[in-house]
């Protein structure tokens, strides 16, 4: 069952999300996460999920935040091109997950390949549950089997558009 904060959705083009808001929607997940039950383990999809999974970390009271590296875009400009299927490094960095209710984040959810990608390392490496987190959602991209709304179980905000996020260095998207 996906879950998804109330409030508004972004407009469409670049949409920059400033610390606030970005603080705004990982108590949201938080929130939601909490009464669905708090996971045992958080999994960052690196780098962009690396710094909303510390935070919900903090949020749940949780330690054990392990990282994985799936990659679906060719470089970190705006509307960077797509690699054909999503890139893993180091899979093994997941540990062994046997028996453990796990929680994925990332920072945005496009194609929806990446999710599903990372969902797929983590049920194999022995998760009992596995749930999805993703601060924003970028409708215009999805490509995923299932719609955006049904293969996330949390979705921060929607937007439509690629999105900027405060850890993000300005020049960084301007080449």
């Amino acid at each position: 069952m996906m879950t998804i904060s109330p409030s508004a959705v972004a407009p469409s083009g670049i949409t920059h999300l400033l610390w606030p808001r970005m603080e705004e929607l990982v108590r949201w997940i938080a929130e939601a996460v909490r009464a669905d039950g708090t996971p045992q383990t958080l999994v960052a999809v690196l780098r962009g999920g690396a710094v909303p999974a510390v935070c919900l970390s903090h949020q749940l009271g949780l330690r054990d935040v392990r990282t994985v590296e799936v990659t679906h875009t060719t470089n970190d400009s705006t509307n960077a091109a797509k690699t054909p299927q999503p890139m893993t490094v180091n899979p093994a960095s997941l540990g062994n997950l046997t028996g453990r209710d796990v929680l994925i984040v990332d920072d945005v959810a496009g194609t929806g390949h990446t999710l599903t990608t990372t969902t797929r390392l983590v049920a194999g490496a022995g998760a009992s549950r596995v749930r999805s987190a993703v601060c924003v959602m970028n409708e215009n991209n999805w490509t995923g089997r299932l719609p955006a709304k049904a293969a996330v179980t949390y979705i921060g905000t929607i937007a439509h558009g690629w999105v900027i996020f405060p850890w993000e260095s300005n020049d960084e998207h301007e080449h």
